[in-house]
């Protein structure tokens, strides 16, 4: 869910007794092979109890402490595996059963998820299915043995819906859930988690799903008054408070002043810990006493230098962008508005360098026109608009040193990184550009994704271009010691198409503009798939390492079995050779974005 979607809606307290759902799923197969999983169908949702949870807003940068941890729920059925009767359902309320009757007739009737984006048998299909929550169940070391350095976890976030969609759902619009791979020893375990969001709690606690899917549930006038009604009515009668936040914080996860946080654009960050065994815990939503509002980026930047984290929020009515950062100790620094933005644009990721933050105007923004006349989303793209970067300093108190540099049919939606070049006169941006905008939200098979280096020289205004790799290429990502500083080295996933992920590609963007950049390269092998790669240094502490001396890790999915693994790629080598491979005890549906955390680290939350 986007800031756009998340600023009207946003202090309930959940429930004292909550119960958690689980979807099922039950598979038709047109395929002889008995080891092919094709398109599943979620037919039942299967409810299991659960202790009392409950999820409020911290006002402060320390979040309160963990409860004692309970007992888990059993491993989900396997990906392949027949569904399971039905146990006790949470019953809804009268006032809620009325509620959903009304929903049920805008999903039949008045905006039925016709197209493949919002139909939820397309988009939840093959691995883009949900699953249970895993307690931290033991994984086996099929191939090779686990470096020493990867001792920690890697957690990747992702949308994984808790109920079964009513009407149209997009594949931004599920509840976040975070896959865990807890390494120590040599051994490692699985756990997945939902991120207890207000949202998640508050439908956990109603037996069903009460916030309107936002993605896909406003797409033209007639459905945007009607759901808009309903979910006004939904408020007034109390079954969920705005003020709470609506977020599903399913994108990413950030590490800054010893706090974890699991993030979605829509909402503030939640904190989370993993206990000793491999548990995931989600300890209360953070504004950081007081001083964030609404909103922030899936995206901070962490310079690994200084500590220091920097961020930003936008949203639909002015100052469409806010610029902020946090010091070295997680304290939130003054807001910096930027009014220079004059309209609504989707700013989901951003770069820094050592002297500047860097900021793209893309041709995605609020289209409210195409919602009302073409019944599309509220989110859209204007071919007419020429996208631009803003650069203003780092440290910047006021808005009046920002400068805006026109970059036509440049359209950034993940940046890699950036760095100053001669004595801090110019930048160096590096970024997929999209170049099919149009397609972003709506046939992201379509998008093609073309990496460039971008330099912007800040006593002329120049601005140079040149392509670093005609391939398909997305979710990059660096040592990430190097951010903000200039890199050699970048790690990108290969759509196939997206959001498919079938490898991964390693590119020297220090090579010449006519030169072949890409010097690394795996493919998963057919009917294989992943995502988005992290880089792990081997030794993080030695300023003398080479920026590539580490391991390149994801986990991988393959769609003839069902199984899912967790690969680590040697990312020196040519062909980036695997240097260990874990059987996962279940599937791991594909998401967005991860993160390593050190043992060190996980030892300070």
């Amino acid at each position: 869910m986007d800031a756009f979607s998340s600023s009207f809606l946003s202090t309930l307290t959940p429930s004292t007794k909550l119960r958690s759902p689980v979807i099922t799923t039950t598979l038709r197969s047109t395929s002889p092979s008995p080891y092919y999983a094709p398109l599943p169908y979620i037919s039942s949702v299967r409810i299991e109890e659960k202790p009392p949870t409950s999820t409020t807003t911290t006002k402060t940068s320390h979040p309160p402490p963990p409860q004692s941890p309970k007992a888990s729920p059993p491993p989900a059925p396997s990906y392949a595996s027949p569904s399971v009767g039905a146990k006790k359902r949470v019953e809804p309320r009268l006032s809620t059963m009325i509620f959903n009757t009304f929903d049920d007739i805008i999903n039949n009737f008045i905006d039925p998820p016709l197209r493949p984006s919002v139909d939820p048998k397309h988009v939840l299909s093959h691995n883009f299915a949900p699953v249970d929550e895993l307690p931290p169940t033991p994984c086996e070391v099929i191939q090779g043995s686990l470096p020493p350095c990867l001792d920690g976890a890697y957690i990747r976030n992702g949308p994984n819906p808790q109920f079964l969609p009513r009407g149209p759902y997009h594949l931004f619009d599920g509840d976040g859930m975070l896959h865990s791979i807890r390494i120590s020893k040599g051994k490692a375990t699985l756990c997945s988690r939902y991120v207890k969001t207000y949202k998640y709690s508050i439908e956990n606690q109603m037996g069903s799903p009460v916030v309107p899917n936002v993605f896909s549930g406003f797409n033209g006038l007639t459905a945007a008054a009607t759901r808009g009604a309903l979910t006004a009515v939904r408020i007034l009668s109390g079954e969920f408070n705005p003020a709470n936040g609506i977020g599903l914080a399913n994108t990413s996860l950030a590490l800054f002043g010893n706090r974890l946080y699991a993030l979605g654009e829509s909402d503030l960050p939640y904190s989370i810990r993993l206990t000793s065994k491999g548990d995931i815990q989600t300890l209360g939503r953070i504004d950081f006493d007081g001083k964030l509002f609404m909103s922030m980026t899936a995206h901070p930047k962490i310079d690994d230098d200084t500590g220091e984290a920097f961020a930003f929020r936008y949203g639909p009515v002015p100052p469409y962008l806010t610029y902020f950062h946090f010091d070295a100790n997680g304290n939130k620094q003054p807001d910096v508005p930027i009014f220079s933005m004059t309209r609504p644009s989707f700013l989901h990721d951003f770069a820094i360098t050592k002297k500047y933050a860097i900021f793209a105007d893309i041709q995605i923004g609020m289209n409210p026109m195409d919602m009302i006349i073409g019944g599309g989303s509220p989110v859209g793209t204007d071919p007419a608009k020429v996208p631009r970067i803003g650069i203003i300093p780092r440290y910047a108190k006021d808005e009046s040193e920002i400068r805006w540099f026109d970059v036509p049919g440049f359209n950034l939606i993940h940046a890699i990184n950036a760095w100053d070049e001669d004595d801090g006169n110019a930048i160096v941006l590096l970024a997929p550009n999209i170049l099919s905008v149009e397609h972003t939200l709506e046939r992201m098979d379509l998008v093609h994704a073309l990496v460039e280096k971008v330099r912007i020289d800040l006593r002329t205004g120049l601005v140079t271009r040149h392509p670093i790799s005609a391939r398909n290429l997305d979710f990059a990502v660096i040592n990430p010691a190097y951010v903000a500083k200039k890199n050699k080295y970048v790690y990108a996933a290969v759509g196939d198409p997206m959001p498919k992920i079938a490898g991964v590609v390693k590119l020297d963007v220090s090579k010449g503009e006519r030169q072949e950049c890409t010097v690394g390269s795996r493919m998963y092998g057919p009917g294989c798939f992943g995502g988005e790669p992290f880089f792990v240094a081997k030794e993080p502490q030695n300023p003398e390492a080479d920026e590539d001396d580490g391991y390149v890790v994801s986990y991988v999915h393959n769609e003839n079995t069902g199984e899912s693994r967790f690969l680590v790629m040697d990312a020196q080598s040519p062909n980036l050779d695997i240097v260990a491979a874990v059987k996962l005890p279940r599937r791991v549906p594909y998401g967005f974005h991860g993160l390593f955390v050190r043992e060190s680290d996980l030892n300070k939350l």
